[in-house]
């Protein structure tokens, strides 16, 4: 598995690949600037996609094609063919503190972490498919990967800053998480940070600090690392058409001095030669 550079716009934190099945393009973000971009294998080429007026902590994709995005001051809009809207300008409990990664759930509600500078003020919250939302878990540093298994029966949550990721019983008709416990811990180096799960039930973690991503089985062994050239990676995502090229991306692209040359950039790895694919991400299905 070889990392080959897609593109390089040195995102100061590159976040939050997503594969979108109806356009067949990669989408990600660079968190604290507010830009989407987007790659399209096809042909090869990339843009920026869209400037929002803030920043982006993540989104997810909607049945129609369109992007709900998650805001900083814990925002709520819509992004469709390069329209952008907001649905929440905040949440005021959340003030001062910002959304950082997301994820739809197989029945298309939203799970969505806030975070802020301050250790342990973070929530995690659930936004159901009416567009109501609570808060859910209380107590977190750096909410960041979610994953579900297989079965639909448990989801997986990264907390940066206790250097582990925990996993939950998920109830797939109310959405609720209950009987947290350690996953797995990661002190092989870095934080664990964005994460995917593969078709046979395999955890990739992106490790910032750690230059690359490691795979966990289902049972939290550690069966390997993908090294990668960049210092901070940040998330990874299997996707193409047939859902065998996997999606890094980076951050750290403000000083490339102290990160490395490629640091900000979006990386690929041709996987299909090997027995790893990807899964369709769920569609998020909130009312807007």
């Amino acid at each position: 598995m070889n990392p080959e550079l897609i593109a390089d716009y040195a995102n100061k934190c590159g976040e939050g690949p997503l594969w979108n099945p109806i356009d067949k393009q990669l989408y990600w973000v660079d968190i604290p600037n507010g830009q989407v971009y987007r790659y399209d294998p096809s042909n090869n080429k990339h843009e920026l996609y869209f400037q929002a007026p803030t920043g982006i902590g993540g989104f997810t994709i909607q049945p129609d094609g369109s992007l709900l995005c998650f805001m900083y001051r814990a925002g709520l809009a819509i992004l469709e063919n390069g329209n952008f809207r907001y649905l929440i300008d905040e949440i005021k409990e959340e003030q001062g503190r910002k959304f950082n990664d997301v994820i739809a759930d197989p029945m298309g509600r939203v799970f969505a972490g806030t975070m802020e500078d301050s250790s342990g003020k973070g929530r995690l919250y659930r936004f159901d498919l009416d567009g109501t939302f609570k808060p859910i878990v209380d107590g977190i540093g750096i909410s960041n990967g979610m994953g579900f298994t297989a079965d639909k029966k448990k989801m997986y949550y990264t907390d940066s800053e206790t250097y582990r990721i925990d996993i939950f019983d998920y109830d797939i008709k109310t959405g609720d998480l209950s009987n947290r416990r350690t996953f797995v811990n990661t002190p092989e180096g870095g934080l664990p940070d964005g994460m995917t799960v593969d078709s046979k039930g395999n955890i990739w973690s992106a490790r910032f600090g750690g230059y690359g991503v490691y795979k966990y089985s289902s049972d939290g062994v550690l069966e390997s690392k993908l090294d990668i050239p960049m210092r901070n990676t940040t998330s990874v995502i299997i996707g193409g058409e047939n859902y065998n090229e996997m999606y890094i991306t980076s951050a750290g692209g403000e000083d490339k001095a102290l990160n490395g040359e490629y640091a900000g950039a979006l990386y690929r790895v041709d996987i299909s030669d090997s027995d790893i694919t990807g899964v369709p991400e769920f569609f998020s299905k909130i009312a807007v």
